[in-house]
């Protein structure tokens, strides 16, 4: 018969190997759920464009930024959403308004997804979720989209992982201006250019 010291030893290993904690063991502490509300400094953050190149929020200035982040390039939702915010930029940029759309999705995608949709502002790939989880964003598993390039040719993606489709204002002091958890793709942009109309009118 075994050890009452072995047996334990045994029974732990058996936890172990199937993931548990053996008796005793402290259990992983919970991620802290990040929760940003209006008022809120908003995040510093960097990451690379479709160009590949770095943006950083830093070097924005004291103007109005929109960080919108959406599941994935080429799916139907999200090519309204940013089709929707490339028709308002001009109206936007009169108001000193930036606009970044960031998903999971890889520099190279962007750099198709904007050229297809003929888009004029800058795509920002986070596709580890780091950024989303700085902003409290649901950042999920990747998938698997077939579709077609600027050229009409057929294309798989392949996106490492999946944003919520949320919305953040940063206003010109650097604050959480606006924030949005239940976006309608199509009339995201119209929403945000009322909100900063009726803003600069205060």
């Amino acid at each position: 018969m075994l050890s009452l010291t072995l047996r334990a030893s045994v029974l732990g290993l058996a936890l172990g190997l199937l993931g548990a904690p053996a008796p005793g063991a402290d259990p992983e502490p919970d991620e802290k759920k990040i929760d940003l509300r209006v008022g809120d400094p908003a995040p510093t953050f960097q990451l690379l464009d479709e160009r590949g190149k770095t943006w950083s929020s830093s070097d924005q200035g004291k103007k109005w930024v929109v960080v919108y982040f959406y599941p994935g390039d080429f799916t139907p939702g999200c090519t309204a959403q940013a089709n929707a915010f490339r028709d308002a930029m001009l109206k936007l940029r009169e108001k000193g308004v930036e606009v970044v759309g960031i998903s999971g999705d890889s520099v190279k995608t962007h750099e198709m997804f904007k050229k297809a949709q003929k888009l004029n502002f800058t795509l920002l790939s986070d596709e580890d979720g780091a950024v989303a989880k700085q902003f409290g964003v649901p950042f999920g598993k990747g998938s698997t989209v077939k579709t077609k390039d600027a050229d009409g040719n057929p294309i798989t993606i392949e996106r490492a992982g999946t944003a919520a489709r949320w919305t953040f204002v940063i206003g010109k002091d650097g604050k959480i201006a606006y924030k949005n958890t239940s976006v309608q793709a199509a009339e995201d942009a119209k929403k945000i250019t009322e909100f900063i109309t009726k803003a600069g009118e205060k």
